[in-house]
């Protein structure tokens, strides 16, 4: 199993994926979100990392690196490479869409398209219940599962 987390400010959007499903999915405070890293029995974690393209950025960029760094010591698991744990925005569009040039659409769909639709309460499908920052998570998890081993 995966945990991954779409980190932000004060929210991140996080997902339990493992094989080719959700187990669980949603968006919580990053105080919860930490709360919830302590003793989870996910096997590797994944967070989609920040990176610098040469533009300033501004206190909300250092303060969810911040909540980066605490993420991964809630998770508590040896470091052996810290980079390990990251996966990078245009990574993910590479690899679920081909292009760097995806946009939020284009990875939902491409998720969609590749583990399932979400289906309804009735007949829930795999990617049942995923919704806003949850499916930036999904992106991530599912890059992290097929490319990182």
């Amino acid at each position: 199993m995966i945990i991954a987390i779409d980190p932000g400010t004060t929210e991140s959007g996080w997902v339990e994926f493992e094989g080719r499903r959700v187990l669980a999915s949603g968006v919580s405070s990053n105080y919860e979100l930490v709360m919830k890293l302590v003793g989870h029995p996910a096997q590797k974690l994944a967070i989609e990392m920040i990176a610098s393209y040469g533009m300033p950025v501004g206190k909300e960029v250092f303060e969810t690196c911040v909540w980066i760094g605490r993420f991964i010591a809630a998770y508590g698991r040896p470091l052996s490479n810290m980079h390990d744990y990251f996966v990078y925005r245009k990574d993910v569009k590479l690899h679920l869409c081909g292009t760097s040039k995806a946009k939020d659409g284009n990875i939902r769909q491409a998720l969609i398209d590749r583990i399932g639709p979400q289906g309804t309460k009735a007949n829930p499908g795999p990617t049942y219940g995923v919704k806003s920052h949850a499916w930036a998570a999904l992106a991530v998890a599912v890059t992290a599962s097929e490319t990182k081993s």
